[in-house]
């Protein structure tokens, strides 16, 4: 019997993550020019997605890639963005990032989880408190939400968020509930969804970020952050109404069109509030491209799996189609152009990862986190 293209899909996924395995840990692309390092946020995402298959090799991967990381940890806890020490490159480390750290913490739980095997956290335990300790740090008001510079977590050319983001508070609202810090999740959960002066809820969605007030000036940004706020979905953060108010603002603004899903809505041109004249010295700078609006095949899963969540399994079958079909004809691309469909870069490890647990997934009917 011929496979259909999830199938097919989810087989060539399983390759792509071969092809990026190595003894260091996972890098981020399997590609010939691509990205043959271990970053964090790559690897974490990639193996929590595909530690879902019943694939044996991805164990060691995972657990390598872990370790990998923790050798580099800074002395005060970061994790590492990047180690890159595996090619003829000037051997290095980089940090300046904050959802390295907080990835990093939730592929240690996942692991565990996935593989029901506590050593690693039982032998990197000091590791875990010392990133638990450093993230503690990040919160310059003191209300339990971490705070961060521009470009510091997986946009890290584009845009100029900071202070409180989205994408930040929903990976460290899982963090907190991962580590059963259940007082402090209870209140940044607050803190973002009514806090009079810091909430990121505007009643449709998530703002992607938001700092300081000045009486009538406010330092917000208004764009639709996609992976923030299906991220807030996936982990709970946002309630039942606020995660179909987040899908229906998708759904209207066809922002998961053609393909599962564009970074950010709308995306921001010249002359615009929010324009920064560096984003030129980036793909970002055209909008529609890069990550000023191009397609993003690990965002669309995690979007999936937050249909799934909500128990919209036809809608998210179609997503998945069209998530396969962009996959298995660009070779799991970095990210794709929502105007004409092209494709750039190739065996991206997250899209391929994150493709096994939105099959896997769908397939049970619900998200396997």
């Amino acid at each position: 019997m011929q496979k259909d293209s999830l199938e097919v899909c989810y087989e060539k996924a399983k390759e792509v993550i071969k092809a990026c395995s190595t003894p260091y840990g996972l890098f981020a692309s399997g590609a010939k020019d691509g990205y043959n390092a271990v970053w964090s946020r790559d690897s974490m995402i990639s193996m929590i997605g595909a530690s879902v298959s019943s694939d044996k090799s991805f164990r060691e991967v995972f657990k390598q890639s872990i370790i990998t990381l923790c050798e580099n940890q800074g002395k005060n806890g970061q994790i590492p963005n990047c180690v890159d020490k595996f090619a003829d490159r000037k051997p290095h480390v980089d940090f300046k990032t904050i959802d390295s750290t907080l990835w990093y913490i939730i592929g240690n739980y996942i692991y565990s989880k996935r593989y029901k095997d506590d050593s690693l956290i039982k032998a990197g335990r000091n590791s875990i408190d010392k990133a638990l300790f450093w993230l503690s740090c990040q919160d310059p008001g003191e209300v339990g939400m971490l705070g961060q510079l521009p470009t510091s977590d997986w946009q890290d050319a584009f845009p100029h968020k900071y202070g409180y983001t989205i994408n930040t508070q929903a990976l460290y609202y899982k963090v907190l509930t991962l580590t059963n810090d259940t007082e402090s999740a209870k209140k940044l959960k607050s803190m973002v969804n009514t806090d009079q002066d810091d909430s990121l809820w505007n009643g449709k969605f998530y703002n992607a970020y938001r700092w300081k007030n000045h009486n009538q000036y406010k330092e917000i940004g208004p764009w639709f952050d996609s992976l923030g706020n299906v991220l807030a979905i996936v982990f709970d953060l946002a309630d039942k109404e606020q995660a179909e108010k987040i899908l229906s603002y998708i759904k209207k603004n066809k922002i998961n069109e053609p393909y599962p899903l564009r970074a950010i809505y709308p995306p921001i041109k010249p002359g615009d509030h929010d324009w920064q004249d560096y984003y030129l010295d980036c793909l970002a700078g055209t909008p529609n491209q890069y990550l000023n609006g191009g397609i993003w095949g690990f965002i669309g899963s995690f979007y999936i799996l937050a249909l799934i969540k909500l128990g919209k399994l036809s809608e998210a079958k179609k997503e998945l189609t069209k998530l396969a079909e962009r996959n298995l004809a660009g070779n799991f691309p970095e990210w794709t152009s929502p105007v004409d469909k092209k494709s750039y870069g190739a065996m991206q490890a997250w899209g391929a990862g994150m493709y096994i647990l939105a099959y896997e997934s769908y397939k049970k009917g619900k998200v396997l986190l």
